[in-house]
């Protein structure tokens, strides 16, 4: 993680002051135009199959909270108010009657005529206990005087329901122009369900790209489970719009129960391995207490629900508490300087948090509960851009670190190719041997070591392949510096080997052809068997990278005192810009600088589409000791 956060990203910034200012807008709503708002209501509690006796109705308040005025009950609730209607009756006057909540699905009926219904009253019952509702009242229905309005709730008992929120209710009824009360409406429905569909969706993807981002690089996990946190928190702000859900309510209440339990898990691992840390035990314990959550939810059923999830609420609370004051001080000790970042926010989730617990368990406003819930997805916005951030300095680094690698390397190869030219030079056997074991002892055991280091550590797969090429070049020099000689048969087997793997991990057909073991004479010098290594490597490097051929022979001769190497492939050949300058391209000159020291030749035939021959001749006299 980079000691030095910067600052959030502008767009976070410019984003948060105009959100919270349509919170406050949708929570507050337009300026209302003149309506009749009834406070007050006869109930009846409904009885499947029986008609309603309104005789033993009861006059009760609105807003009606089933958590405080019927804790046990759990069907359907009829309200019924009068209302007149002068002004509307024989005009294009259209009224509407609105609702802000009614938990969790509802049916108007206007002079004994259904008007309206919000949502499936059986199960699966929909759930639209966030949902504001618009309810045109056509004046076909209406009365001038004496018009009778009732209202049929079908809602949840509270130990039916993880949350009060989602116990039935009903709020006041508002009554008046249609096209007053659809402004309303709007906001409402803007700030109730839109945005938080918006906040939902924004949260989803952007969890999805970090838990990718992290299950990809195991080093920096804690992206993982912050996506995952991101997730969660998505589905539980998803509760505030979906409304229709394939299976019952005891199932959707199970669910957002157990939900708290996968979010707190991935918000706890995340703040310990942000924090570098990782606690062995709680690995295993924290899933383990969520399939004991499950066990326990479903030992005590659907109608214990309320009790038992407040519990494990509080519970599951009190460990994120723990582990973010566990990240503060730990941060604090170690004196990085993300403390002055992560402790504020941190101190913004937790008010918040406590905040919508309070909503879910007291009759506190619904809608303080979801500015509560909005507070916390913009804070993980922010700090999950944050976070890509870092991931993308991480990466910059890394780049660096290759680039700085590279140079390294060809420097060193550089080094050790004037050495072994200074050394070939000198004519003093005994020096030149003992200063090309003391080279090839100090790239094996430094260099050769370093680089095997980082072929196993390394978790960017182009600086792992470019150390495991620099290291296996390394090899080769280190077995020429050594001067041993080797058996040409061995050789010819190493070079088909390497040959053959490269053409069939690149998708070219090979062919190798080569004499059999015992018509191969002799050893063949070191310096040789590094300068035909290369020369075969560079004409292979070549024909996968520029040739765009399908198929690549290989034949190797011995006649006439001469070893001769054929490499011909069925590509595109050397373009015509190149015609005549074959030495400048494809490190042709290279090859025949190489030939040229070995006191043998390179020759190239080529043609555009006619694929390319090389030629390798190398005198056997010079370079062969027979055995």
């Amino acid at each position: 993680m980079p000691k030095s956060p910067s600052a959030w990203p502008r767009a976070v910034v410019r984003l948060l002051p105009w959100l919270l200012w349509l919170g406050l807008l949708g929570a507050l709503g337009p300026a209302q135009a003149q309506t009749l708002v009834f406070r007050h209501a006869l109930t009846l509690e409904l009885k499947p199959g029986v008609t309603p006796d309104w005789t033993l109705a009861r006059s009760i308040a609105l807003p009606d909270d089933w958590a405080a005025s019927r804790p046990r009950f759990s069907g359907t609730a009829a309200y019924r108010v009068l209302f007149d209607a002068e002004s509307s009756v024989g005009t294009n006057a259209l009224f509407a009657i609105y609702v802000e909540r009614a938990c969790s699905a509802l049916e108007v009926h206007v002079n004994g005529q259904l008007a309206y219904r919000g949502g499936q009253m059986t199960e699966p019952v929909s759930r639209n206990c966030q949902r504001p509702q618009l309810v045109p009242l056509p004046s076909a229905l209406l009365q001038a005087q004496g018009n009778v309005l009732e209202l049929r709730v079908r809602g949840f008992a509270l130990d039916e329901v993880g949350s009060r929120q989602r116990a039935g209710g009903l709020s006041p009824i508002e009554l008046g122009a249609h096209d007053a009360l659809a402004q309303r409406h709007r906001w409402r429905t803007a700030f109730a369900i839109r945005l938080p569909e918006v906040v939902s969706g924004t949260l989803a993807l952007m969890g999805l790209g970090l838990f990718v981002m992290g299950w990809l690089n195991r080093r920096q996990s804690y992206l993982a489970y912050f996506g995952a946190l991101m997730v969660g928190w998505a589905l539980a702000l998803s509760r505030l719009w979906l409304t229709e859900l394939p299976w019952p309510h005891a199932t959707s209440e199970l669910l957002l129960a157990v939900l708290m339990s996968v979010t707190t898990w991935a918000a706890v691992q995340f703040l310990l391995r942000y924090a570098g840390r990782r606690i062995r035990w709680l690995d295993i314990g924290l899933p383990a207490q969520g399939a004991l959550m499950v066990v326990s939810l479903l030992v005590a059923g659907p109608q214990r629900l309320y009790p038992v999830a407040s519990v494990w609420f509080a519970l599951l609370s009190l460990e994120i508490g723990v582990a973010a004051a566990y990240y503060l001080l730990d941060t604090h000790r170690r004196r990085q300087r993300q403390l002055w970042l992560m402790g504020p926010l941190l101190g913004i989730v937790g008010v918040a948090l406590a905040t919508e617990f309070l909503a879910q368990q007291t009759r506190l406003d619904v809608r303080i509960g979801y500015v509560a819930q909005l507070v916390p997805s913009l804070i993980f916005m922010a700090l999950g851009l944050r976070l890509v951030q870092q991931y993308g300095r991480a990466l910059e680094s890394a780049e660096q670190g290759r680039a700085e690698l590279e140079v390294r390397i060809r420097e060193a190869t550089a080094q050790i190719e004037r050495n072994f030219a200074q050394l070939s030079e000198l004519k003093v056997e005994q020096v030149t041997d003992r200063e090309r074991k003391r080279i090839a002892a100090d790239l094996h055991d430094d260099l050769g070591a370093k680089l095997l280091t980082i072929v196993h550590t390394s978790d960017n797969e182009r600086i792992s392949t470019l150390a495991r090429e620099a290291l296996e070049e390394m090899r080769l020099s280190v077995r020429g510096l050594t001067g041993k000689p080797v058996r040409l048969a061995d050789a010819l087997g190493d070079w088909r080997a390497e040959v053959m793997s490269r053409l069939t991990q690149s998708g070219v057909e090979g062919e190798w052809s080569a004499p059999s073991d015992d018509d191969v004479p002799g050893t063949l010098s070191a310096r040789a068997y590094v300068q035909t290594t290369r020369i075969l490597r560079e004409a292979v490097s070549n024909i996968i990278k520029h040739s765009g051929a399908s198929r690549c022979s290989v034949r190797c001769t011995i006649a006439e005192g001469d070893f001769q190497l054929v490499i011909q492939d069925n590509g595109n050949g050397i373009p015509l810009e190149l015609d005549g300058r074959l030495d400048k391209g494809h490190g042709m000159a290279s090859m025949k600088g190489r030939a040229k020291q070995l006191q043998g030749q390179c020759l190239v035939e080529s043609g555009p589409g006619y694929g390319t021959v090389i030629r390798l001749t190398l005198p056997l006299d010079r370079h062969v000791t027979a055995t």
